[in-house]
């Protein structure tokens, strides 16, 4: 397995992070379980979840699975650099009660103990806010997050879906109050989803974020979605199946599963070899429903993609170009 730090801390971190959303609502406890065992024998130890994963009535379940996984001992827990998310409602299902979503320092503080207590831990690695909160100051929100560190439930906190001006707005706010500050951005970003490359990898960089891009197969996208259709597998779904409705995205992806064909790679390992070669990025989430899919995303660490498969790649899914030239000039 190959580690880097995240971001600007001493933290080191695998450079593939185990997406758990599937855990619960496609894959069941005992599976799910196998699937964090394997990651672990690996020595992936980075592993991403949140509190609404499990969806709907089922909310918090993904937490839980990953809290039996942990009480079965075996140093589980230690291994694990762990990092969930907080925002989205958790008010029991059938009640909106105020105060049970977004970023106020009442449901930081409350969410983070309730996922504590699924997770069967003392403490979160690293905590990261699911998304922008336009109400609430980073000044109580930074507030909220010293005292849960100064208890030491939460080590680090990070971001997830941040704008790159939100990004400079809770770094110079944390700044001074003497904080670290965020320390990671966990954004959409893929060779078909580049807009992350104007703005928010910039800023990411400049404050010293690590990267961590979730759909780095664009929801099965860049996964042979094409190669599986002929060969009557599984079907586009989904993002993808929305995607390659569109004739130009579908010529794209054709000449991009047509790239990788003639040199004898697998498309999704393809795709997150190309994130691991990015400027800025710690690692992609990959999230697998069973084993064989996790083994596949291994391999992509040891994959070394050749200029010319680059070079393809680059010419097929262009970048937007840098900010502010990429739209001003």
């Amino acid at each position: 397995m190959k580690y880097t730090q995240l971001g600007r801390t001493g933290l080191k971190v695998s450079r593939l992070v185990l997406g758990t959303m599937n855990f619960g609502p496609q894959t069941d406890e005992p599976t799910s379980h196998g699937i964090l065992d394997s990651a672990l024998d690996a020595g992936l130890n980075f592993v991403d979840t949140a509190n609404v994963y499990g969806w709907g009535e089922n909310k918090g379940r993904t937490e839980e699975i990953i809290g039996t996984w942990f009480a079965q001992g075996g140093r589980r827990r230690e291994k694990t650099v762990l990092a969930t998310k907080g925002y989205a409602s958790m008010a029991p299902e059938g009640e909106p009660w105020p105060n049970y979503d977004r970023l106020s320092a009442l449901n930081i503080r409350r969410a983070v103990d309730a996922s504590l207590k699924r997770l069967q831990t003392d403490y979160i690695d690293l905590y990261q806010f699911h998304h922008v909160d336009r109400r609430t100051p980073f000044e109580e929100i930074w507030q909220a997050v010293e005292v849960l560190i100064q208890q030491g439930k939460i080590l680090y906190a990070g971001s997830s879906n941040f704008p790159g001006y939100k990004i400079a707005q809770a770094n110079e706010t944390a700044a001074r109050r003497g904080m670290v500050g965020l320390v990671s951005e966990q954004c959409l970003y893929n060779l078909a989803e580049r807009r992350a490359e104007m703005e928010v990898i910039p800023a990411a960089e400049a404050y010293g974020l690590g990267v961590i891009p979730w759909s780095p197969l664009h929801g099965g996208l860049l996964g042979g979605v094409i190669k599986k259709e002929v060969a009557g597998g599984r079907r586009a779904s989904g993002r993808s199946a929305d995607a390659l409705a569109n004739s130009t995205v579908r010529a794209q992806v054709q000449a991009y599963e047509d790239l990788l064909d003639k040199h004898g790679l697998e498309p999704g390992e393809a795709a997150l070899a190309w994130l691991l070669t990015r400027p800025g990025v710690t690692g992609p989430i990959v999230g697998p429903r069973t084993a064989e899919q996790l083994e596949s995303a291994l391999r992509a660490l040891e994959l070394e993609l050749p200029q010319e498969v680059l070079d393809g790649l680059e010419e097929i899914f262009p970048g937007p170009g840098p900010s502010p030239e990429a739209f001003a000039w």
